[in-house]
This record gives C-alpha cells, sequence and structure tokens, in this order.
C-alpha cells in the first residue's frame, strides 16, 4: 500500500470512530414530541379586567375548567385535594382563574408579595408553564402565585445552564383570597402576550402548557405535588413532552 492510500486509509478510520464516538444529540425528531392529550377551551373575554382574586364574579361564570389532581409521582389522582382552572383571553393578556381546596396553608410568613421570591415553589403555589411558540419545545414561562400572593416568574431554556432566567420580567398581574370558612383559597393571574413574543392572539390559536399545584407543609417527600397534564416521568415539572393543548375561541 503506497503512503498517499495509507494516510487516506488513516484519515478514513478516523472519521469513522469519530462518528461512532460522538455523543447522540437528541433531535426534534426524537425526544422533543409532545405526549399530553387534553385541552383546556378559554373563549375571548368582551373586555380586560384587573385580577382581585374574586372569582365569583360574572366574567367566570361559564369558563369551562380542568382540574389539577394528578399525582406528579405516582398514577393515583387526588381527588380531595383538587384545584380547577380556567382560562380567558384578549388581544393583549391571557387570563388564568383557580380554585385551591386546602387543609393547612405553607407560606413565607411575614413577607411582602411585593417583591419576587426565589424558590417559591418550596410553599404552597400554582403554576402555569405556557408555551406560545409550541414549535420551541424547549423555550417557554413559568408563572407561579402563592396563597399570600407571593410570585415568581422565569423564562425557561432548557437547553441552556442555568436553563431558569429569573432576572426576567413580565409585569403579569396577581391577586389571590384567603377564604378561611371554607378552605379555599383563589388566584386570578393576568399575563401580557406581548412578553411571551406574541404579536397577535387570534381565535382558534392553540398553544402548549401545563398547570401544577404544590401543597402541604413538610418535606417535599411529606407534600402533594399536581399537574393537570400526566408526566412522562414522575418527579420534574420541567417536561415539556407533558403539555396538553389550550385553545383560544371566540
Amino acid at each position: 500500500m503506497s503512503a498517499v492510500y495509507l494516510k487516506l486509509f488513516l484519515l478514513a478510520l478516523v472519521s469513522v470512530a469519530f462518528v461512532l464516538l460522538a455523543p447522540v444529540r437528541k433531535g426534534a425528531g426524537q425526544s422533543e414530541t409532545y405526549l399530553g392529550k387534553l385541552k383546556i377551551v378559554a373563549r375571548r373575554s368582551p373586555q380586560d379586567f384587573v385580577p382581585d382574586g374574586d372569582l365569583n364574579k360574572k366574567i367566570w361564570k361559564g369558563a369551562e375548567t380542568v382540574r389539577i389532581d394528578q399525582n406528579a409521582r405516582d398514577p393515583e389522582r387526588l381527588p380531595e385535594f383538587e384545584s380547577r382552572v380556567a382560562g380567558l383571553w384578549t388581544e393583549r393578556y391571557v387570563y388564568f382563574a383557580f380554585w385551591n381546596p386546602y387543609r393547612i396553608l405553607n407560606i413565607y410568613e411575614g413577607e411582602s408579595p411585593e417583591k419576587e421570591r426565589w424558590e417559591l415553589w418550596q410553599r404552597d403555589v400554582v403554576e402555569v408553564f405556557i408555551n406560545p411558540q409550541p414549535e420551541r419545545f424547549n423555550h417557554y414561562y413559568e408563572f407561579e402565585v402563592a396563597p399570600n400572593n407571593q410570585w415568581i416568574d422565569l423564562v425557561i431554556d432548557l437547553t441552556k445552564k442555568p436553563f431558569n432566567d429569573a432576572k426576567w420580567d413580565s409585569g403579569f398581574e396577581h391577586a389571590t383570597r384567603i377564604d378561611d370558612k371554607n378552605r379555599l383559597w383563589t388566584c386570578e393571574m393576568r399575563i401580557p402576550v406581548a412578553v411571551m413574543e406574541v404579536r397577535q392572539m387570534k381565535p382558534d390559536t392553540e398553544w402548549r402548557l401545563n398547570f401544577y399545584r404544590a401543597d402541604g407543609p413538610g418535606a417535599d417527600s411529606q407534600r402533594r405535588f399536581m399537574t393537570w397534564s400526566p408526566l412522562p416521568k414522575r418527579g420534574s415539572f420541567h417536561q415539556p413532552a407533558s403539555f396538553s393543548i389550550i385553545r383560544f375561541v371566540k
């Protein structure tokens, strides 16, 4: 074998070895597939309104609700702790309403709700993970509110480290009420669509999202973590494959 052919042969071996040993990258056709099959319908609100936590007002009458009661850690449901959530929309905002029964509230006592609270998920919260651009599988937005109206919002990009950017500020508005007598706390969120890179809201548009709730005192092993759309793998809420559908209608 001549020196030239030998050199070409060795280069070919190196190329094959590089291909075989290179790390496999997960493409859109592999793991980036939505498995969530549920759907929530959000109808158009005739006007915008400022959240006040009162879910008895007319605007929410007749709104479709879905339940958050699927245990995030095993297949069982938790109907005695079932939350309900509904959605509305206008050209400028998406709105969410949550009804949450409770036994004991677990909140950060004595802290102001005016300032964003890192690690709010360590206490009772309701959460919306929402993706207005479903083709961007690993990029979405997270909104959390606690019973005492503490809050946090984050932009998520699972291809980055860290994947959650708490410096992002959506300007979303929220309000809560606690009904001690009936052991129920309620929450309203108003999220501006422009901060989620949505240029125009149109009827019959579909986004991807999931709803979650963390509830109860104690260590994580004692608390309840619930999801609307079941998780492919028990545990982390950050599984966009679980995201189901929100459809905006007139």
